[in-house]
């Protein structure tokens, strides 16, 4: 009868559920968050980017102490200007 396919249906889609909230406990050991970021679209890569260069953790909240003042990016900034390619045509060497 029809009735008699009810337990392997059940099994089956008991089986192919496990994976699904097996990932769950899985990511919350690996990563210590339980969801991972959407990387659909290309917004979402680029903050995903942005916390992993700011953080080095992009799955914990960062605020606005993540972002570093301005004073130690114009040190950065004149440190990295001895820096020259030479690709530039106009700038003289």
């Amino acid at each position: 009868m029809w009735f008699e396919i009810l337990p392997g249906a059940a099994i089956i889609t008991v089986l192919l559920s496990v994976p699904i909230y097996a990932m769950y406990g899985v990511q919350k050991l690996t990563l210590g968050n339980a969801f991972r970021r959407n990387m659909d679209e290309r917004f979402s890569r680029v903050m995903y980017q942005r916390d992993f260069r700011l953080t080095d953790n992009p799955y914990l909240m960062n605020g606005l102490e993540a972002i570093p003042d301005e004073e130690e990016d114009d040190q950065n900034k004149e440190q990295n200007e001895d820096f020259n390619v030479g690709d530039d045509p106009d700038q003289e060497n």
